[in-house]
């Protein structure tokens, strides 16, 4: 028996949370089952920036609270496609290189690479140090894909949605997914 498709989304305090908004719509969009875990600093600065109140998400995906390490996502032996963390702070970031599960976030990615399932994420911060990059790198080493929120310019953006949806766009390309949130290099819309 089929399931949909599973994606976990996390969002924490890092700025850019109109990226993780507009992944999560593009997901429900697509009919794909969404998990939510955002950490509280993530919750403050997603309304903030983007006036959305972490409730209002209810409506597109199932939402977790940060400290129950009893949810569904925390057990490898619930079945997700992968899982994406938009924007992750350099907090978050550290901590699920250095293997600490003390928090649903860095639990679930910690069980979804252990799985070998797809981990996508997406730092936002400027300029990073060594010690940022080391976690970075150790990582990528395990098989993470980093994907840093650096939207290009090629298409001739005018508009702040074009580069959220480019970057929303790069992250569906590493989950494998099809979209039509950018115009590719070569190609003309």
């Amino acid at each position: 028996m089929g399931r949909n498709m599973r994606i976990i989304v996390g969002i924490t305090g890092a700025s850019g949370s109109i990226y993780g908004y507009t992944l999560i719509r593009a997901l429900h969009e697509m009919g794909i089952e969404i998990h939510l875990i955002a950490t509280e600093m993530g919750v403050k600065v997603m309304q903030f920036e983007c006036g959305v109140d972490i409730k209002d998400l209810k409506q597109y995906a199932i939402v977790h609270h940060n400290q129950n390490l009893f949810a569904s996502v925390a057990s490898g032996s619930f079945k997700t496609d992968g899982m994406v963390i938009v924007p992750c702070s350099m907090n978050s970031l550290g901590a699920i290189a250095n293997g600490v599960g003390d928090a649903l976030l860095s639990r679930a990615a910690s069980v979804v690479m252990k799985e070998r399932r797809n981990l996508v994420i997406v730092p936002r911060e400027a300029p990073f140090h060594l010690i940022h990059l080391k976690n970075m790198t150790t990582l990528a080493e395990t098989g993470v894909s980093i994907l840093p929120a650096s939207p290009g310019f090629y298409h001739r953006p005018t508009e702040i949605w074009e580069l959220v949806n480019f970057m929303v766009g790069r992250i569906m390309d590493e989950l494998g997914l099809e979209h039509e949130l950018m115009e590719r290099w070569g190609e003309k819309k």
